[in-house]
């Protein structure tokens, strides 16, 4: 489900995996049955087939379904019947807080850029494009570039010419950063992932310095709508690893 400004909210996975749950009860399947096929699931639930792969892995770390190469999967004995298990309650929590955090820089970062296309001068455009090329020297030397990342978004914030923009940044500084560390630690996991999120800096960076508030908003706008939809489409055991400690440090950092 997406709200009016294009993001997903709530834990779709989660409760498409509790309804699941509910009518492999409701129709009696017995263990051994197999599941329908993704697509037809999909279909059903209203959903991607992303969303229902991953309710299928939480059921599977449950112990309720099994899955077997080629042919799809198959219902366990679950014994006696619960919701998905507290741990996997407490990681969805914090993934919504890291959400609510996305949410909240979407509008900032969005502003901040577009009006850093009406201002920036020469010399912004030098801070900018130095902090984007060292996301990438940083990648390289084989550092998570969360310092780098963050440093880009002071250097767009300061082309604004307006300290206040800057302050905010910085309000929110560590709680930025370790949403970045989330989001950053998600995105190494995937080739595409990384590759996307090159290609939006560079096309806010483009925006800037083509002097395109209205691009530049949109961009930067976009980025963070990914970024989220990237957080909602990691799978479980990432959540249950390092991504898990990740958001549960930053809701410490915000209690």
């Amino acid at each position: 489900m997406k709200n009016s400004d294009g993001f997903v909210t709530g834990t779709l996975a989660s409760r498409v995996a509790e309804q699941l749950l509910a009518k492999i009860r409701a129709d009696n399947l017995v263990a051994g049955v197999r599941l329908p096929s993704e697509q037809a699931m999909a279909q059903h639930f209203g959903v991607s087939r992303t969303v229902i792969r991953e309710a299928i892995a939480r059921l599977k770390a449950d112990g309720l379904l099994e899955t077997r190469k080629g042919s799809g999967a198959f219902v366990r004995d679950p014994g006696p019947y619960h919701p998905i298990d507290s741990s996997n309650r407490s990681i969805e929590g914090s993934i919504q807080s890291l959400l609510n955090l996305i949410e909240v820089r979407r509008v900032m970062e969005a502003e901040v850029a577009a009006l850093a296309a009406l201002r920036r001068t020469p010399a912004h455009l030098a801070e900018i494009d130095y902090a984007l090329r060292h996301i990438e020297e940083a990648v390289a030397a084989g550092a998570d570039g969360v310092k780098e990342d963050a440093q880009l978004h002071l250097a767009i914030a300061a082309a604004t010419g307006n300290p206040h923009w800057v302050r905010l940044m910085e309000v929110f500084g560590q709680p930025i950063r370790s949403a970045i560390l989330v989001t950053r630690a998600n995105e190494a996991r995937s080739v595409n992932f990384s590759r996307q999120v090159r290609a939006e800096h560079q096309k806010i960076v483009e925006a800037i310095a083509a002097g395109d508030p209205a691009r530049a908003r949109a961009a930067a706008a976009d980025h963070m709508t990914q970024a989220a939809q990237r957080v909602q489409a990691a799978d479980l055991e990432f959540w249950r690893g390092d991504g898990g400690e990740f958001v549960r440090r930053l809701d410490n950092q915000e209690s």
